[in-house]
């Protein structure tokens, strides 16, 4: 299973995720998601849009590598991959 890792900032929206190892079946970025919309409802609109696209500030790795396919998520990931989930905080 892929292990997957959030910044900080999404721990405070998602409380339920916080201190507690993440491990998701999955073959793709798609299926991580989803696995984590199963476990805390409202992240999966959180990270992508209505269309199902990676919104465009956060990030999401596998390892070091940053996902290709913001569009349909599917890049593939490998049982024991690290999954990073990140969000780009802007404004002024």
């Amino acid at each position: 299973m892929a292990k997957v890792e959030l910044t900080r900032h999404l721990h405070s929206f998602f409380p339920q995720l916080q201190d507690r190892s993440i491990e998701i079946p999955a073959s793709t970025v798609a299926e991580v998601v989803a696995g984590l919309q199963a476990l805390a409802p409202g992240i999966g609109f959180y990270v992508c849009d209505e269309r199902g696209r990676l919104r465009q500030h956060v990030n999401i790795f596998i390892g070091n590598d940053r996902i290709r396919d913001r569009a349909r998520l599917s890049d593939p990931v490998g049982a024991e991959d690290e999954i990073y989930i990140l969000q780009s905080l802007s404004g002024g």
